[in-house]
């Protein structure tokens, strides 16, 4: 089963848990979410009811609780711990992996030096461990460990849940890349066409220049016929060429000396 089908399944689960539970209860289902291992998008339940009724109760931290693990990293609880619920290692480990996620959207080279002090870690061993055990294994991102170089080169990353005003953003960037593909596309479609005139041309001028052969061909092969029968004309006339054999039958005159 792949992680977007184990999301969808878990979200489903957890927002029906949230639309039967209230109050302290439904704290106690944030708790859990928060805390799963295999959850990391947040949107659906922070859409429910239930939970946007918490606002301004005295469970409304943990609204903001989960807004934090919707769109938040790692600094930003460390930032507003002091009105936030206190977390537990499996939400510190989730809220981490978070960050991760969040970090890969901006750069697909992360360097340790950036990573380190973003999840509280104080050595490359530790961070090496915890990108390829609980990112990598886990199946949220996917990509290289440059030790040379000290950095991860991302090639895949889970997405985040979208944070208030990204949509729009969103929308102009794939509007815009919708205009460089429709003008990359007439551009390739004009040089087809050319290529294709091109084509056209060469196949014409390759006829042209076959029929001139053609031509000469003919010509040349006309003209050494017409040589080929003048010189017959010129061998076959009488007297035209004395017969060598028939010249040495005739008898020689003799020569009278002079008296």
């Amino acid at each position: 089963m792949d992680i977007e089908q184990k999301q969808a399944e878990h979200i489903d689960y957890f927002v029906k848990q949230a639309l039967s539970h209230k109050g302290a209860s439904l704290a106690n289902v944030v708790i859990e979410a928060t805390s799963h291992p295999s959850l990391f998008a947040f949107s659906e339940i922070l859409a429910v009811s239930n939970v946007l009724e918490l606002q301004g109760t005295e469970h409304s931290s943990y609204l903001d609780l989960l807004r934090l693990f919707a769109h938040g990293t790692w600094n930003d609880y460390k930032s507003n711990a002091g009105r936030l619920p206190q977390l537990v290692p499996d939400q510190i480990l989730k809220l981490k992996q978070l960050t991760v996620l969040t970090l890969s959207e901006i750069n697909k080279v992360l360097p340790y030096d950036i990573l380190m002090p973003e999840l509280d870690v104080t050595n490359v061993r530790e961070l090496e461990d915890f990108l390829i055990n609980e990112c990598m294994y886990v199946g949220i991102v996917r990509g290289k460990l440059d030790q040379l170089r000290r950095c991860l080169e991302v090639q895949f990353a889970a997405g985040r849940d979208l944070r208030p005003g990204q949509l729009g953003s969103m929308i102009q960037t794939l509007t815009n890349w919708m205009t460089t593909s429709d003008n990359l596309l007439i551009s390739i479609q004009e040089k087809i066409k050319w290529a294709d005139s091109m084509s056209e041309l060469d196949k014409k001028h390759k006829k042209e220049v076959e029929e001139r052969v053609e031509e000469v061909k003919k010509s040349l092969s006309l003209k050494a016929d017409i040589d080929f029968r003048g010189h017959e004309e010129i061998y076959s006339e009488p007297g035209g060429v004395m017969d060598y054999e028939e010249d040495r039958s005739r008898p020689k005159r003799r020569r009278h000396p002079m008296g």
